[in-house]
């Protein structure tokens, strides 16, 4: 396989995983208040279900990865996501079922769910990118992370269309699309996906645990001798200390601090759309004119991108919680959209040009679980100010969170 087809298997793959994600993640939020009557400490718990998930098996999964194939671990991920979201999307059913009554039935019904979902993130996380930089080399992957979070941003604009049409018929019908299309994709990539650079450990067949545990020693010591490596590791967990509570509350935010301007017969269902939509295509031009205007496959461009969007990202999560003015808090949180469209891939690729191929998904696997100690131990420490004070201090609360991974940043760029 060359590296053109390697490189339209993976943008094909996170097509599908942007439009799934785009389709039900649009309008989940109103699912979950709405249909399944969550409260803002239970939507932070759902997220910590996840999280605890991730830091239990995220190691085990990335080692396979490195033993045996990240091919392999891709597509079980996808089936494993499928059947996650499938049921995610059938909890009212199920809990108007003689099986379960009430919204306490729905909540455990969801957290098994996320349960599942968890399970299946972790075999995906690491193990893509891990497959793409050894099939087309360190040296071209800055730029294919850059172009794939555009053709994912362009995705996402037709996932928002289909979910808010598939949300005015019924709040869970997003999910349902969405697992389909992961059960699709882990098809495709049976038939697609080849794997030409990956080695496996020749221990993995006779002696699979010695082989695991090596791969994961080896994954260890490459962090220790590494000190960028640790730090991205630390800022990795602040990362996720913040994300967590702003990823599970701005719409929370939005729908109990503003009532939503009347535009004809529009809910919040729509409103969300346009929301979404709109900050969406902002983010493409926005990356598109970055990766024109900046050579980003220079380590020097990636650390000062980083630092000071790094600081702008506190800024506007800030100004986005105490705005009074409805339009104002979207123009804010269109920013935000920017600044994650540009940081993501920036952060990918540095990370990515930092590691050993033999190791490559173990040590991207243990960054994972270092966001998802970050947002396990800050997820329920904002839900909690969320649910007892203001759902606006605990945005406010999470940006400053933000603040080490600043500090951090800095430092490298002085050395």
């Amino acid at each position: 396989m060359n590296k053109l087809e390697t490189k339209h298997v993976y943008y094909t793959m996170n097509i599908i995983i942007s439009l799934a994600s785009s389709i039900m993640f649009t309008t989940y939020a109103i699912y979950y208040i709405e249909e399944l009557g969550l409260n803002p400490l239970q939507l932070i718990l759902i997220g910590t279900a996840i999280e605890l998930t991730v830091i239990v098996f995220e190691s085990i999964t990335g080692v396979v990865a490195d033993t045996y194939s990240r091919r392999l671990s891709i597509i079980i991920a996808t089936y494993i996501l499928g059947v996650a979201f499938i049921f995610e999307g059938s909890i009212p059913y199920l809990s108007n079922s003689t099986l379960a009554v009430g919204v306490l039935s729905a909540f455990v019904l969801l957290l098994f769910a996320e349960f599942i979902r968890g399970i299946g993130e972790t075999f995906l996380s690491g193990a893509d990118q891990a497959w793409l930089t050894d099939e087309v080399g360190e040296e071209e992957v800055a730029k294919i992370f850059v172009r794939t979070n555009q053709l994912r941003l362009i995705a996402s604009l037709v996932g928002i269309i289909i979910s808010v049409a598939l949300a005015s018929v019924a709040l869970n019908l997003p999910y349902l699309a969405g697992g389909v299309l992961y059960i699709l994709l882990g098809v495709f990539l049976c038939i697609y996906m080849k794997e030409e650079n990956f080695e496996r450990v020749e221990a993995a067949k006779d002696r699979p645990w010695k082989a695991m545990s090596s791969t994961f020693i080896s994954g260890i010591t490459f962090i220790k001798n590494k000190p960028v490596l640790i730090m991205l590791l630390v800022v990795t967990v602040f990362i996720g200390a913040t994300s967590e509570g702003f990823d599970r509350l701005w719409e929370a935010h939005l729908l109990e601090a503003f009532t939503f301007p009347s535009i004809g017969k529009l809910d919040a269902v729509v409103w969300f759309g346009i929301i979404h939509f709109l900050g969406t295509l902002i983010s493409i031009g926005a990356l598109e004119w970055y990766q024109r205007r900046f050579d980003v496959n220079q380590p020097k461009v990636i650390r000062y991108s980083l630092f000071y969007f790094t600081i702008a990202q506190i800024v506007f999560m800030i100004f986005f919680a105490v705005t009074p003015y409805f339009y104002l808090s979207i123009l804010c949180f269109w920013v935000l959209g920017i600044i994650g469209s540009i940081t993501a891939p920036m952060y990918q690729a540095w990370l990515n040009q930092q590691l050993e191929s033999k190791s490559r998904a173990t040590v991207l696997s243990i960054m994972g679980q270092g966001n998802a100690v970050g947002q396990g131990l800050g997820g329920p420490f904002v839900g909690v100010i969320a649910t007892r004070y203001y759902i606006r201090t605990a945005l406010v609360l999470s940006a400053i969170l933000l603040l080490p991974a600043v500090v951090l940043y800095g430092k490298v760029m002085k050395r």
